[in-house]
């Protein structure tokens, strides 16, 4: 149950969403640019990245969401995700986006955790500029949406299916569009 009223059919960030349509915009509209946007890094990879800071701050209702999200835009690597959670050392990801995931984790710590050698680290592995600041930028608005979803004590189902339907509406459709709507059990 939540800690304050919210629409009972919209697990997560969406009752939050349905809640103050007045926030949802500018966040969406964020969730967008940062994780569809122009950038050299895939939409797949980016979610990654939000995928991986939400299970660091033990957000389930994201992390599963951004999870399913990834593996939907990854295809046939979408395994490549639950390799991430598990340990990004191994994970079958370019050495590039190692570097960028462990920036990932030091941003979900603290932004001041992150030293120059961690980018020089990222940059040797091939990562542009554009490519760091966006992921230090996924990373810092993760832990924000993170924290606003567990916050307010906001559902999150225990059910992959609806993840894995989710996941599909926003690999195709993005952050623009209203969520729908399930039924609570």
């Amino acid at each position: 149950m939540s800690y304050i009223d919210l629409p009972d059919n919209y697990p997560g960030i969406r009752s939050l969403m349905m809640y103050r349509p007045e926030t949802a915009e500018p966040l969406n509209h964020l969730a967008q640019t940062l994780l569809r946007g122009e950038s050299s890094l895939t939409p797949g990879e980016r979610e990654t990245i939000a995928s991986y800071v939400s299970q660091l701050n033990g957000c389930k209702y994201c992390s599963e969401t951004h999870g399913a999200i990834a593996r939907h835009l990854l295809g046939e690597q979408s395994a490549t995700v639950q390799e991430v959670w598990k340990d990004i050392d191994t994970a079958s990801v370019s050495d590039k986006m190692k570097a960028l995931l462990h920036i990932a984790a030091l941003v979900q710590n603290s932004g001041k955790k992150v030293k120059k050698h961690d980018i020089e680290k990222a940059k040797e592995a091939g990562a542009e500029d554009q490519e760091i600041h966006d992921t230090v930028l996924i990373a810092a608005a993760f832990c924000m949406f993170n924290r606003y979803v567990d916050g307010l004590g906001t559902w999150a189902p225990d059910d992959d299916e609806l993840y894995d339907r989710i996941g599909k509406q926003r690999a195709e459709e993005g952050y623009m569009t209203k969520p729908f709507s399930v039924d609570r059990e």
